[in-house]
Protein backbone atom coordinates (compact mmCIF):
# COMPACT_ATOMS: atom_id res chain seq x y z
CA UNK A 1 0.00 0.00 0.00
CA UNK A 2 2.51 2.67 1.14
CA UNK A 3 4.54 1.92 -2.25
CA UNK A 4 1.52 2.54 -4.47
CA UNK A 5 1.05 5.63 -2.43
CA UNK A 6 4.46 6.83 -3.25
CA UNK A 7 4.29 5.68 -6.53
CA UNK A 8 0.88 7.91 -7.13
CA UNK A 9 2.23 11.03 -5.55
CA UNK A 10 5.63 10.77 -7.78
CA UNK A 11 2.64 10.46 -10.65
CA UNK A 12 0.62 13.46 -9.10
CA UNK A 13 4.28 15.27 -8.82
CA UNK A 14 5.20 14.86 -12.08
CA UNK A 15 2.30 16.04 -13.88
CA UNK A 16 1.65 19.07 -11.76
CA UNK A 17 5.56 19.60 -12.87
CA UNK A 18 4.96 19.41 -16.43
CA UNK A 19 1.30 21.26 -16.17
CA UNK A 20 3.52 24.52 -14.34
CA UNK A 21 6.48 24.37 -16.78
CA UNK A 22 4.30 24.35 -19.43
CA UNK A 23 2.09 27.62 -18.24
CA UNK A 24 5.20 28.75 -17.10
CA UNK A 25 6.40 28.95 -21.43
CA UNK A 26 2.88 29.54 -22.09
CA UNK A 27 1.83 30.95 -25.14
CA UNK A 28 4.80 29.88 -27.37
CA UNK A 29 3.02 30.47 -30.44
CA UNK A 30 0.09 31.84 -31.86
CA UNK A 31 -3.61 31.84 -30.49
CA UNK A 32 -7.03 31.38 -32.59
CA UNK A 33 -9.70 33.39 -31.10
CA UNK A 34 -13.18 31.70 -32.54
CA UNK A 35 -15.64 34.07 -33.03
CA UNK A 36 -18.69 32.25 -33.25
CA UNK A 37 -20.51 34.84 -35.82
CA UNK A 38 -19.72 36.78 -38.78
CA UNK A 39 -16.85 39.71 -39.11
CA UNK A 40 -18.24 42.79 -38.75
CA UNK A 41 -21.07 42.48 -35.95
CA UNK A 42 -20.81 43.23 -32.84
CA UNK A 43 -19.22 40.42 -30.81
CA UNK A 44 -16.63 40.75 -34.13
CA UNK A 45 -15.67 43.90 -32.93
CA UNK A 46 -15.35 43.00 -29.12
CA UNK A 47 -13.04 40.46 -29.92
CA UNK A 48 -10.73 42.15 -32.22
CA UNK A 49 -10.42 45.33 -29.60
CA UNK A 50 -9.29 42.57 -26.91
CA UNK A 51 -7.37 40.39 -28.94
CA UNK A 52 -4.82 43.28 -29.95
CA UNK A 53 -4.14 44.17 -26.57
CA UNK A 54 -3.90 41.05 -25.14
CA UNK A 55 -1.51 39.53 -28.18
CA UNK A 56 0.73 42.56 -27.12
CA UNK A 57 0.72 41.18 -23.07
CA UNK A 58 0.99 37.89 -24.02
CA UNK A 59 3.85 38.16 -26.30
CA UNK A 60 2.28 36.06 -29.04
CA UNK A 61 -0.43 37.07 -31.60
CA UNK A 62 -4.27 36.21 -31.52
CA UNK A 63 -5.35 35.59 -34.71
CA UNK A 64 -9.34 36.11 -34.90
CA UNK A 65 -11.19 33.43 -36.61
CA UNK A 66 -15.06 33.89 -37.59
CA UNK A 67 -17.03 30.71 -37.57
CA UNK A 68 -20.29 31.67 -37.77
CA UNK A 69 -23.80 30.05 -38.01
CA UNK A 70 -26.44 28.14 -36.29
CA UNK A 71 -26.86 30.29 -33.58
CA UNK A 72 -23.01 30.51 -32.57
CA UNK A 73 -23.11 26.72 -32.29
CA UNK A 74 -20.90 25.95 -34.53
CA UNK A 75 -18.08 27.98 -33.65
CA UNK A 76 -18.62 26.92 -29.63
CA UNK A 77 -18.31 23.65 -30.89
CA UNK A 78 -15.43 24.00 -32.86
CA UNK A 79 -13.64 25.01 -30.09
CA UNK A 80 -15.09 22.04 -27.91
CA UNK A 81 -13.90 19.44 -29.52
CA UNK A 82 -10.29 21.72 -29.89
CA UNK A 83 -7.09 20.00 -28.02
CA UNK A 84 -6.96 21.58 -24.16
CA UNK A 85 -4.00 23.06 -25.15
CA UNK A 86 -4.71 27.30 -24.54
CA UNK A 87 -4.02 28.21 -28.32
CA UNK A 88 -7.61 27.74 -29.37
CA UNK A 89 -10.12 29.97 -27.19
CA UNK A 90 -13.87 31.40 -27.92
CA UNK A 91 -15.34 34.56 -27.34
CA UNK A 92 -18.96 34.01 -27.04
CA UNK A 93 -21.98 36.21 -26.26
CA UNK A 94 -25.47 35.59 -24.38
CA UNK A 95 -26.06 32.63 -26.50
CA UNK A 96 -23.82 29.91 -24.91
CA UNK A 97 -26.70 30.15 -22.27
CA UNK A 98 -29.82 30.77 -24.30
CA UNK A 99 -28.10 27.42 -26.82
CA UNK A 100 -28.65 24.94 -23.92
CA UNK A 101 -32.46 25.52 -24.86
CA UNK A 102 -32.83 26.47 -27.86
CA UNK A 103 -30.42 23.85 -29.12
CA UNK A 104 -32.86 20.60 -27.84
CA UNK A 105 -29.78 18.19 -29.83
CA UNK A 106 -26.82 20.63 -29.21
CA UNK A 107 -23.47 18.59 -29.58
CA UNK A 108 -21.98 20.26 -26.75
CA UNK A 109 -23.06 21.13 -23.38
CA UNK A 110 -21.90 24.41 -22.33
CA UNK A 111 -21.76 23.88 -18.54
CA UNK A 112 -19.88 20.75 -19.12
CA UNK A 113 -17.65 20.91 -22.16
CA UNK A 114 -15.73 24.55 -21.63
CA UNK A 115 -13.20 26.15 -19.54
CA UNK A 116 -13.70 29.65 -18.02
CA UNK A 117 -11.07 32.66 -18.56
CA UNK A 118 -13.61 35.84 -18.17
CA UNK A 119 -16.19 38.30 -18.90
CA UNK A 120 -15.24 40.43 -21.08
CA UNK A 121 -18.39 43.08 -21.50
CA UNK A 122 -22.23 43.44 -20.68
CA UNK A 123 -23.22 45.41 -23.53
CA UNK A 124 -26.24 47.12 -23.92
CA UNK A 125 -28.58 46.96 -27.10
CA UNK A 126 -30.99 49.12 -29.36
CA UNK A 127 -34.23 48.87 -31.43
CA UNK A 128 -33.78 50.62 -34.21
CA UNK A 129 -35.33 51.06 -37.87
CA UNK A 130 -34.28 52.41 -41.00
CA UNK A 131 -33.77 55.83 -41.38
CA UNK A 132 -37.31 56.60 -43.30
CA UNK A 133 -39.12 54.54 -41.11
CA UNK A 134 -42.86 56.22 -40.63
CA UNK A 135 -42.91 56.34 -36.51
CA UNK A 136 -41.47 58.74 -34.84
CA UNK A 137 -40.88 58.09 -31.24
CA UNK A 138 -41.01 54.41 -29.35
CA UNK A 139 -44.77 54.29 -28.57
CA UNK A 140 -45.58 55.46 -31.86
CA UNK A 141 -43.34 52.35 -33.43
CA UNK A 142 -45.25 50.11 -31.08
CA UNK A 143 -48.71 51.59 -32.39
CA UNK A 144 -47.11 50.90 -36.03
CA UNK A 145 -46.14 47.36 -35.35
CA UNK A 146 -49.30 46.24 -33.73
CA UNK A 147 -51.13 47.85 -36.54
CA UNK A 148 -49.06 46.14 -39.52
CA UNK A 149 -47.58 43.16 -38.06
CA UNK A 150 -47.78 41.10 -41.15
CA UNK A 151 -45.98 43.51 -43.58
CA UNK A 152 -43.37 44.74 -40.92
CA UNK A 153 -39.56 42.26 -41.58
CA UNK A 154 -37.44 42.56 -38.57
CA UNK A 155 -33.84 41.15 -39.52
CA UNK A 156 -32.00 39.22 -36.95
CA UNK A 157 -28.53 37.10 -37.07
CA UNK A 158 -30.53 34.00 -37.00
CA UNK A 159 -32.10 32.14 -34.24
CA UNK A 160 -30.05 32.10 -31.05
CA UNK A 161 -28.31 35.30 -31.56
CA UNK A 162 -28.71 37.87 -29.32
CA UNK A 163 -30.72 40.11 -31.94
CA UNK A 164 -33.02 37.21 -32.24
CA UNK A 165 -33.35 37.04 -28.97
CA UNK A 166 -34.02 40.72 -28.48
CA UNK A 167 -36.89 40.77 -31.16
CA UNK A 168 -38.52 37.58 -29.60
CA UNK A 169 -39.04 39.46 -26.84
CA UNK A 170 -40.32 42.50 -28.04
CA UNK A 171 -42.66 40.34 -29.93
CA UNK A 172 -43.51 39.44 -27.11
CA UNK A 173 -44.16 41.88 -25.20
CA UNK A 174 -46.29 44.03 -27.38
CA UNK A 175 -48.25 40.84 -28.58
CA UNK A 176 -47.10 41.15 -32.02
CA UNK A 177 -46.00 38.81 -34.68
CA UNK A 178 -43.54 40.27 -37.41
CA UNK A 179 -41.73 38.20 -40.08
CA UNK A 180 -38.36 37.92 -38.99
CA UNK A 181 -35.47 37.79 -41.93
CA UNK A 182 -32.65 35.84 -40.44
CA UNK A 183 -28.50 36.55 -42.07
CA UNK A 184 -25.65 35.61 -41.01
CA UNK A 185 -24.79 37.55 -38.68
CA UNK A 186 -26.15 41.47 -37.50
CA UNK A 187 -23.47 42.72 -40.21
CA UNK A 188 -24.92 41.69 -43.08
CA UNK A 189 -28.13 42.70 -41.48
CA UNK A 190 -27.27 46.07 -40.62
CA UNK A 191 -26.07 46.43 -43.80
CA UNK A 192 -29.96 45.41 -45.56
CA UNK A 193 -31.06 47.84 -42.70
CA UNK A 194 -29.11 50.67 -44.32
CA UNK A 195 -29.92 49.89 -47.60
CA UNK A 196 -33.92 49.80 -46.85
CA UNK A 197 -34.47 45.77 -47.62
CA UNK A 198 -35.87 45.36 -44.24
CA UNK A 199 -37.59 47.42 -41.51
CA UNK A 200 -36.36 47.26 -37.95
CA UNK A 201 -33.84 45.17 -35.86
CA UNK A 202 -32.63 44.96 -32.23
CA UNK A 203 -28.85 44.76 -31.78
CA UNK A 204 -26.31 46.11 -30.38
CA UNK A 205 -24.41 49.34 -29.40
CA UNK A 206 -21.71 47.83 -30.39
CA UNK A 207 -23.20 47.73 -34.16
CA UNK A 208 -25.23 50.44 -33.96
CA UNK A 209 -23.77 53.42 -31.84
CA UNK A 210 -22.03 55.15 -35.03
CA UNK A 211 -25.26 54.81 -37.05
CA UNK A 212 -27.74 55.75 -34.82
CA UNK A 213 -25.17 59.19 -34.32
CA UNK A 214 -24.10 59.27 -37.89
CA UNK A 215 -28.41 59.13 -38.64
CA UNK A 216 -28.01 56.44 -41.14
CA UNK A 217 -30.61 54.47 -39.01
CA UNK A 218 -33.59 55.56 -37.02
CA UNK A 219 -33.31 54.65 -32.97
CA UNK A 220 -36.42 54.14 -30.69
CA UNK A 221 -35.15 52.51 -27.30
CA UNK A 222 -32.54 51.40 -25.40
CA UNK A 223 -33.48 47.72 -23.74
CA UNK A 224 -31.64 48.46 -20.33
CA UNK A 225 -32.92 50.01 -17.54
CA UNK A 226 -30.72 53.24 -17.97
CA UNK A 227 -29.96 55.36 -20.34
CA UNK A 228 -26.58 55.37 -22.22
CA UNK A 229 -23.98 58.29 -21.82
CA UNK A 230 -23.05 58.08 -24.94
CA UNK A 231 -26.77 58.47 -26.38
CA UNK A 232 -28.41 60.70 -23.55
CA UNK A 233 -31.45 61.73 -25.75
CA UNK A 234 -32.31 58.06 -26.94
CA UNK A 235 -35.33 56.68 -23.97
CA UNK A 236 -35.06 53.46 -22.88
CA UNK A 237 -38.01 51.08 -23.29
CA UNK A 238 -38.86 50.50 -20.03
CA UNK A 239 -39.66 54.30 -19.59
CA UNK A 240 -41.27 54.30 -22.90
CA UNK A 241 -43.96 51.50 -21.50
CA UNK A 242 -42.64 48.29 -21.35
CA UNK A 243 -42.27 47.38 -17.78
CA UNK A 244 -39.54 44.85 -17.28
CA UNK A 245 -37.99 45.09 -20.96
CA UNK A 246 -34.44 44.28 -19.79
CA UNK A 247 -32.29 42.76 -22.58
CA UNK A 248 -27.93 43.05 -22.42
CA UNK A 249 -25.81 40.85 -23.97
CA UNK A 250 -22.75 39.77 -21.89
CA UNK A 251 -19.47 38.25 -23.08
CA UNK A 252 -16.92 36.04 -22.64
CA UNK A 253 -13.98 33.49 -23.42
CA UNK A 254 -13.73 29.98 -22.79
CA UNK A 255 -11.28 27.38 -23.35
CA UNK A 256 -11.55 23.89 -24.00
CA UNK A 257 -12.36 21.86 -21.17
CA UNK A 258 -9.04 20.15 -19.73
CA UNK A 259 -6.87 23.05 -20.45
CA UNK A 260 -4.81 23.74 -17.64
CA UNK A 261 -5.83 26.10 -14.79
CA UNK A 262 -2.60 27.82 -15.07
CA UNK A 263 -3.12 29.00 -18.51
CA UNK A 264 -6.46 29.97 -17.83
CA UNK A 265 -5.58 31.92 -15.39
CA UNK A 266 -2.79 33.52 -17.62
CA UNK A 267 -5.62 34.18 -19.92
CA UNK A 268 -7.53 36.28 -17.57
CA UNK A 269 -4.55 37.95 -16.39
CA UNK A 270 -4.13 39.24 -19.80
CA UNK A 271 -7.57 39.99 -20.49
CA UNK A 272 -7.85 42.25 -16.99
CA UNK A 273 -4.89 43.80 -18.46
CA UNK A 274 -6.38 44.41 -21.94
CA UNK A 275 -9.62 45.73 -19.96
CA UNK A 276 -7.69 48.25 -18.06
CA UNK A 277 -6.10 49.66 -20.62
CA UNK A 278 -7.54 53.28 -21.25
CA UNK A 279 -7.75 52.61 -25.43
CA UNK A 280 -10.04 49.53 -24.80
CA UNK A 281 -12.37 51.54 -22.36
CA UNK A 282 -12.31 54.76 -24.87
CA UNK A 283 -13.47 52.34 -28.24
CA UNK A 284 -15.56 50.67 -25.84
CA UNK A 285 -16.68 54.04 -24.74
CA UNK A 286 -17.71 55.00 -28.18
CA UNK A 287 -19.77 51.76 -28.62
CA UNK A 288 -21.89 52.23 -25.94
CA UNK A 289 -20.64 50.02 -23.61
CA UNK A 290 -17.64 49.48 -20.49
CA UNK A 291 -15.15 46.52 -19.93
CA UNK A 292 -16.04 44.53 -17.45
CA UNK A 293 -13.92 44.90 -13.85
CA UNK A 294 -10.81 42.95 -12.57
CA UNK A 295 -13.28 40.82 -10.65
CA UNK A 296 -15.54 39.86 -13.25
CA UNK A 297 -12.71 39.45 -15.70
CA UNK A 298 -12.07 35.75 -14.27
CA UNK A 299 -12.75 32.27 -14.50
CA UNK A 300 -15.32 32.12 -11.29
CA UNK A 301 -16.79 34.85 -12.44
CA UNK A 302 -17.83 33.58 -16.12
CA UNK A 303 -18.75 30.28 -14.13
CA UNK A 304 -21.37 31.53 -11.77
CA UNK A 305 -22.81 34.13 -14.54
CA UNK A 306 -23.11 31.28 -17.17
CA UNK A 307 -24.54 28.80 -14.28
CA UNK A 308 -27.37 32.03 -13.59
CA UNK A 309 -28.17 32.72 -17.11
CA UNK A 310 -28.72 29.22 -18.24
CA UNK A 311 -31.97 28.84 -16.12
CA UNK A 312 -32.79 32.42 -16.68
CA UNK A 313 -33.32 32.08 -20.55
CA UNK A 314 -34.66 28.50 -20.68
CA UNK A 315 -37.96 30.21 -18.74
CA UNK A 316 -38.14 32.90 -21.51
CA UNK A 317 -37.87 29.86 -24.45
CA UNK A 318 -39.85 27.69 -23.02
CA UNK A 319 -42.56 30.49 -22.68
CA UNK A 320 -42.10 31.41 -26.28
CA UNK A 321 -41.90 28.11 -27.25
CA UNK A 322 -39.25 28.84 -30.04
CA UNK A 323 -36.53 26.63 -30.45
CA UNK A 324 -33.89 25.94 -33.25
CA UNK A 325 -34.73 21.82 -33.65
Amino acid sequence: MEICKTILSLAVGTVLAVSGAFAQSYPERQINMVVPFSAGGPTDTVARLIAEKMSADLGQKIMVENVGGAGGTLGAGKVATAEADGYTVLLHNIGMATSATLYRELAYEPLKAFEYVGLVTDVPMTIVARKDFAPTDFKALVDHLKANAATITMADAGIGGASHLCGMMLMSAIEAQLTTVPYKGTGPAMTDLLGGQVDIMCDQTTNTTEQIKAGTIKAYAVTMPDRLKILPDLPTAMESGLADFNVSVWHGIYTPKGTPAAVNERLAASLQKALADPDVAANFAKLGTAPSSATDATPAALQAKLESEIPRWKAVIDKAGVYAD
